[in-house]
C-alpha cells in the first residue's frame, strides 16, 4: 500500500453525516433510503435528493462496490507516499462515491474499471475511520 493514512486531511462530521462516521467506526458502510420513492443515496442528508421526501432511513450497505473512474495523482499530497488513485466507485446498492483505492499498484493495469471491490476502513483517530475500497478478495 503506497499510504500513509496518518497526516491526510480529515473530513468534520456535520449532524447530517454523524451516522456516516458513526458506521466506519464500527466497520460499516451506512447508506440512506428513502421510504417514500425508494432511492438509496449517498452522501447523508436528511431529506432524499430525488423526491425531497424526510422519510428516509439508515441501513448497513454491503460494502461491495465496482470502480467507476479514477484518476493517478502524481502531485505530493499530505498523507500519500508517492503516486495514489482517486476514485468514484458505484456500490452495490447504486449510488456512487469518492474514495481511494488501496492494497493494489497504483497503475492503469492494476487499476480496471468494472474492476470489483470492497469496504477497507482506515481508522485515522478516535472520531474518524476512513471508508476506503481494495480489490475484491
Amino acid at each position: 500500500m503506497n499510504q500513509k493514512t496518518k497526516e491526510r486531511p480529515l473530513p468534520r462530521p456535520s449532524p447530517e453525516s454523524q451516522h456516516f462516521w458513526d458506521g466506519t467506526k464500527a466497520g460499516e458502510l451506512r447508506l440512506q433510503k428513502c421510504g417514500d420513492c425508494g432511492k438509496t443515496y449517498f452522501p447523508p442528508r436528511p431529506f432524499c435528493p430525488s423526491c425531497s421526501s424526510r422519510n428516509v432511513s439508515i441501513f448497513a450497505a454491503s460494502g461491495k462496490a465496482t470502480l467507476y473512474s479514477y484518476v493517478i495523482s502524481h502531485l505530493p499530497m499530505p498523507g500519500f507516499d508517492g503516486p495514489h488513485a482517486v476514485a468514484v466507485v458505484t456500490l452495490d446498492e447504486g449510488p456512487r462515491m469518492m474514495t481511494n483505492i488501496v492494497d493494489c499498484d497504483q497503475t492503469p493495469e492494476a487499476l480496471v474499471l468494472d474492476m470489483p471491490l470492497e469496504v477497507s476502513f482506515a481508522r485515522q483517530n478516535d472520531d474518524i475511520t476512513l471508508p476506503l475500497f481494495k480489490p475484491a478478495s
